[in-house]
């Protein structure tokens, strides 16, 4: 019986000694197995050369958890042996189903780690009956196994883009390889010293190699790019520059409007009321928001301009002509101008010192929708984990949602 305990296990090196089986409800509230595993008399192999040693230098019992068996949870009483080594010195032994101070076997933490991948460290921890420490440190050491060091090789065109850390204005930027679809790096914060590092890890020749890179209107990573990627073009993404004239035009015109009406208290509360149904994107409107706008631009001719105008702004990110577009903004410009709205104006004139940024997106067409499912995943990551205090751990699971195509 204890030898095919054994052979079913698969304890190498190992044979079965006592046994204990305990039913739920008499020893807890879980049922158990209790084995005693006892060393067999065979070569023995160093974990810190591979050699086989013949000597022992002490053996010491550890409590091991294994995958269960039905509705019983399996505890392992391991003789564990550390070997007298002349190359290593004092080094526990090497085997193919634990690893050297580990408390639970190799295939036990594949098991927790492939489940990782779809579930809450919280119920992983609960369906394996282990602490949520011990869940998580197997994750990410499963994690930094598999994914390894970042391969930066064959890169060309890169987006660069920030995303929230967690409340208080705490940020991280995330390097992605744009045709490979690959997050090649995650770093904390958005300044130029803080994603400098990745450029460093880059190296001179991969830097020398980037033809593109996709980003927002950030001062920090284009100073940085230009620096370190002489040859780089700057490509400004759609998503976010629609974002910013959401901000600096559109809600700043809604609040002069809004100061404008104060003699009319109800026209006023109209146009105050309106933030979110001007910034969102129409096409998720439906139904009385649809009608609500439709009638709110129909009677306030400032803020229909600027609405108007941002939809044409979005037209740039069309053309695959850098002439089409050139004509078009310089079209789009003098509207702006002559349209007598501050913001509009100002937003214009800044747009207007960054216009290689948008048209050199007709020779480097980086759509912005790969950017938004990346921010939209890293949400889900966060909202999985109820939120992560190891940054490390958490940039690990990004690069493994992330792993590209090849």
């Amino acid at each position: 019986m204890n030898e095919l305990m054994a052979q079913m296990g698969g304890w190498e090196g190992y044979k079965a000694g006592l046994i204990g089986v305990y039913e739920a409800g008499r020893k807890g509230p879980r049922a158990e197995v209790w084995i005693e595993l006892l060393g067999n008399e065979r070569p023995r192999r160093c974990s810190g050369c591979g050699h086989h040693v013949d000597r022992i230098h002490d053996a010491t019992q550890r409590w091991v958890r294994d995958l269960p068996i039905f509705e019983y949870e399996v505890h392992l009483l391991v003789w564990r042996f550390r070997l007298d080594c002349p190359r290593c010195g004092p080094k526990v032994e090497s085997l193919n189903w634990l690893e050297p101070r580990a408390r639970v076997t190799n295939r036990l933490a594949e098991s927790v780690a492939r489940m990782c991948k779809v579930l809450p460290i919280k119920q992983v921890a609960e369906h394996f009956h282990l602490h949520w420490d011990t869940v998580k440190a197997i994750d990410k050491a499963h994690l930094d196994r598999e994914l390894g060091p970042p391969e930066l090789r064959g890169a060309e065109t890169l987006l660069m883009d920030e995303f929230a850390l967690r409340k208080g204005h705490r940020y991280a930027t995330v390097v992605l390889d744009a045709a490979r679809k690959r997050v090649l790096w995650v770093g904390q914060g958005r300044g130029r010293a803080d994603i400098r590092p990745f450029f460093e890890l880059l190296g001179k020749r991969g830097c020398a190699q980037i033809k593109a890179v996709g980003m927002d209107m950030s001062a920090a990573f284009e100073l940085e790019v230009r620096k370190h990627c002489p040859k780089a073009e700057i490509v400004y993404d759609l998503f976010h520059v629609v974002q910013r004239y959401g901000h600096e035009v559109i809600d700043r015109v809604r609040v002069d409007e809004a100061n404008r009406l104060r003699g009319d208290k109800s026209a006023r509360k109209v146009v105050k009321s309106a933030k979110w149904l001007l910034l969102r994107n129409p096409r998720n409107l439906e139904g009385e928001a649809r009608v609500r706008l439709k009638e709110l631009l129909d009677a306030n001719q400032a803020l229909m301009t600027a609405y108007v105008l941002k939809d044409d702004l979005k037209e740039l990110w069309r053309y695959r002509r850098e002439g089409w577009a050139r004509r078009a903004w310089n079209d789009w410009l003098e509207r702006a101008k002559s349209s007598n709205l501050a913001p509009l104006v100002r937003f214009a004139q800044n747009l207007a010192a960054r216009l290689d940024g948008i048209l050199s997106h007709c020779r480097w067409p980086l759509h912005t929708s790969l950017l938004e499912g990346i921010n939209n995943r890293i949400k889900v990551i966060k909202r999985m984990a109820y939120g992560f205090r190891d940054d490390a751990y958490f940039f690990l699971k990004i690069r493994a949602a992330f792993p590209g195509v090849p």
